[in-house]
């Protein structure tokens, strides 16, 4: 995998580079050696936030962790990361999406999936293509992204509908009425 690490308000030392390619090399069982990692830490007051994107086919894996340590919170990262690839393998396998992105022994794996879902705080917005997809594939996208809702235009009806997480864990779904 190719690390791109970057910094704002922080110097990225020989030391904290090293020990992010480190953990962060823990995730290359999963994926194929042409895959990008692209690494921003920041510092934010007392707070050292690392936040992990890893773009795939079609997708992004994405988790942002904050912490008194900027080593803590990448400990913390890569903990997040594992976690959502683990939970939603059987989901891309199933729906035949980035199989090309992952290795072959991490698809033939077989791993129950981890019903120990964080809740997740949004702390910023973001603009994206709204591209035509499934509910399905839509409550997917949003959960790979860390989001408690996605917008993206229905395959079937063709209108922008939004999916979001409910307390409970599960999804409600929101359609235009006209």
């Amino acid at each position: 995998m190719r690390y791109i690490i970057s910094g704002k308000n922080i110097e990225i030392t020989k030391a904290l580079k090293e020990a992010t390619i480190d953990k962060l090399s823990k995730m290359e069982k999963y994926f194929t050696p042409d895959n990008e990692v692209h690494v921003t830490m920041s510092v934010q007051k007392l707070r050292q936030i690392i936040e992990v994107t890893i773009p795939i086919k079609g997708s992004i894996i994405r988790a942002e962790e904050s912490a008194e340590s900027m080593y803590t919170a990448i400990d913390n990262v890569v903990d997040v990361l594992e976690r959502q690839l683990l939970r939603y393998k059987n989901k891309l396998i199933t729906k035949h999406r980035n199989i090309g992105t992952f290795k072959n022994e991490f698809i033939s794996e077989t791993i129950e999936d981890n019903k120990d879902d964080n809740k997740i705080e949004i702390v910023r917005s973001k603009r994206f293509a709204i591209k035509p997809m499934d509910e399905e594939e839509a409550c997917m996208e949003m959960d790979l992204l860390g989001h408690d809702f996605f917008v993206f235009r229905n395959s079937e009806t063709d209108e922008v509908n939004v999916v979001y997480k409910r307390k409970k864990g599960d999804y409600g779904l929101i359609e235009p009425e006209f």
